[in-house]
């Protein structure tokens, strides 16, 4: 338990950040698309204190931090939509989904670009402030592209739901309500049971991981970083 309050703020800051824009975010742009739900409830706010759970946002980050797990990784209280009041529910629909990783993907560009500001922070905050930009670089691009993967109620399933034709769409939209079970057993379950017989079924973590680094390292580049 050497995890320090230098650690926990490097790491727990930006984690917030990125998951109460993440929140926002689908909150604008459902209100900006005929949904106030939102907007009544005060959740279109870049206050973290609307958008944090205690379990997901604190609770959790905390335990995998003092863990010494390889990954952090946590969630705020989902925005309410209603996508029956979007004007163009469907449609709508994916530009309410797409509008959190978009988001995360813009921080992840901000904290890159960042880092050539560094010469103008005080030298005594100079490594503190380096470390915050690159775990906001890391966790928002983490936060976009598990977030994609095409399972409801993900933002990558309801893009799905709102792209595919009919015949595959209804099927996928009717797994909303079991997505987070389906998404422990392909990322937790199935892999721990291919280790019992020698397997690697770690597929899709593997597929994040890899997407993931293909990302950070393209931001790295078009942010003159590498």
């Amino acid at each position: 338990m050497d995890i320090t309050l230098y650690d926990a703020s490097t790491w727990i800051l930006p984690l917030v950040f990125a998951i109460t824009f993440h929140e926002a975010a689908h909150g604008f742009v459902a209100h900006h698309f005929g949904d106030d739900t939102a907007w009544q409830l005060g959740r279109v706010s870049f206050n973290p204190l609307k958008h944090i759970d205690p379990v997901g946002t604190i609770v959790l980050p905390a335990i995998l931090l003092l863990s010494h797990a390889p990954f952090l990784f946590g969630y705020a209280k989902p925005v309410p939509v209603n996508f029956r009041n979007l004007r163009s529910p469907r449609l709508d629909m994916v530009w309410v989904a797409a509008a959190g990783p978009a988001t995360n993907i813009v921080l992840a560009l901000l904290a890159a670009a960042s880092f050539h500001l560094l010469n103008l922070v005080p030298g005594g905050a100079v490594q503190w402030t380096a470390d915050n930009l690159k775990n906001a670089l890391v966790i928002n691009v983490v936060l976009a592209i598990f977030n994609l993967i095409p399972i409801p109620p993900l933002d990558g399933g309801r893009i799905a739901v709102g792209l595919l034709p009919n015949t595959l769409a209804w099927p996928l939209s009717r797994l909303e309500p079991y997505g987070m079970l389906i998404l422990i057993g392909i990322l937790i379950v199935i892999p721990m049971l291919g280790t019992q017989f020698g397997l690697s079924l770690d597929v899709i973590s593997a597929v994040v991981r890899s997407v993931t680094g293909f990302v950070i390292r393209s931001i790295l580049l078009l942010t003159g970083n590498l």
